[in-house]
């Protein structure tokens, strides 16, 4: 059955079916095909999600400048490669394995190693833009 709720006969919707785990993607296998490529290798993209996800892949070398995120905490796993985490405080290594959680509000920067660097990052998905009156801001 499908993740999507149905509609009933009066038109609101009903609640969705039994939701099913599924395998997704095989982030070692995508992490390590083809590795001049770089950017996101995947994404979480499943309808009535309440989380984001996303793969990505730093070329050799490559970096994600350094940057604050205000709203959400992320937790970032390496996949493949190597590199470092720059904080405000430290620089940390990051290794195959490694778990990383970058708390909300947090300034850092990653920089990949000689092999690049692929990490699934994961955190609760933002809400919609809405748009708002004058009043309301």
């Amino acid at each position: 059955m499908a993740d999507t709720p149905h509609t009933g006969g009066a038109g609101a919707p009903e609640p969705a079916a039994d939701p099913v785990p599924r395998l997704l993607c095989d982030a070692r296998e995508l992490a390590a095909d083809d590795p001049a490529r770089a950017g996101a290798l995947w994404r979480l993209a499943e309808a009535g999600r309440q989380l984001d996800a996303n793969l990505i892949r730093l070329p050799p070398e490559g970096r994600v400048e350094e940057h604050v995120e205000p709203d959400l905490d992320v937790l970032l796993y390496v996949v493949f490669g190597d590199g470092v985490v720059d904080t405000a405080q430290e620089r940390r290594p990051l290794t195959e394995g490694g778990v990383l959680w970058l708390p909300r509000g947090s300034r850092r920067s990653l920089t990949a190693g000689r092999s690049g660097l692929a990490y699934l990052t994961v955190h609760r998905r933002r809400p919609g833009l809405q748009i708002k009156s004058r009043r309301d801001s």
